[in-house]
């Protein structure tokens, strides 16, 4: 189903856009690592997708500067031939009282969690509309649907990304492609070691599964909306939390 074709994962060196790209790349995807300031684990990633027996490379680009954008589609199009999917997974948060959060902060977010995700569209589509077909993929966050205390900048993005999706999936629904959104609750990352063990605990209780989720979790629901199984799904939020929203 994926073998031979050829997968941008944004964001591919941090915890769930890395189990993205594993995952993808088990499935003998071609997959490129987009990272933006660690170097060495999205070359781990890529290493780990070769012992798998798939082809990958890794690309440092800021996602909210177009002309980087542009560099990253070129390169992967020189390498690979063309581009199939395209996840946009990279994000940043910079919580804070909105009454603290900064010029700064607020800008930072939007231009990563909204322009990143316009960019990388705006850069791949032309090559997907050519081809008559291509799925997109954006995460989204279970704080763009409900809101969260501190987080006002990045709840904000994350809803804008999922207006984002759903108009651009009515825009090229009749070309064959698909375009749709993956909503994670509290997950496993690093993000989530961060997060004071009060706050969690608030979390897993409010959630019916009474749990966290992992990264492969939210990883293979990405990789049905990539897979041919998803043919007649797009513009839709996938949720996976737990039940923390329903």
């Amino acid at each position: 189903m994926f073998e031979g074709k050829t997968c941008i994962v944004t964001g591919g060196s941090g915890g769930i856009g890395k189990e993205i790209a594993l995952e993808l790349g088990r499935n003998k995807c071609n997959v490129v690592v987009n990272y933006f300031n660690n170097s060495e684990k999205a070359n781990s990633i890529v290493e780990q997708i070769q012992k798998l027996g798939g082809k990958a490379f890794a690309f440092k680009c800021d996602v909210s500067k177009s002309e980087e954008v542009k560099k990253l589609v070129n390169e992967t199009v020189k390498v690979f031939g063309e581009i199939n999917f395209l996840v946009n997974c990279a994000g940043i948060t910079k919580d804070n009282f909105f009454t603290n959060i900064t010029e700064k902060d607020w800008d930072e977010v939007i231009e990563v969690n909204l322009k990143g995700v316009f960019n990388c569209t705006n850069a791949v589509l032309p090559l997907m509309l050519k081809n008559k077909q291509g799925k997109i993929v954006n995460l989204a966050s279970i704080s763009g649907q409900t809101g969260n205390i501190g987080q006002s900048n990045y709840a904000a993005s994350k809803a804008a990304v999922i207006g984002f999706t759903k108009s651009l999936a009515r825009e090229v629904a009749n070309v064959g492609i698909n375009v749709n959104v993956v909503s994670p609750g509290l997950i496993k990352t690093e993000m989530f070691e961060k997060i004071p063990k009060k706050v969690v605990a608030k979390f897993i209780e409010a959630t019916p599964m009474k749990r966290a989720g992992s990264p492969k979790e939210v990883a293979d629901t990405v990789l049905f909306l990539l897979s041919e199984k998803s043919g007649f799904i797009t513009g839709q939020v996938i949720n996976v939390n737990g039940g923390l929203l329903m």
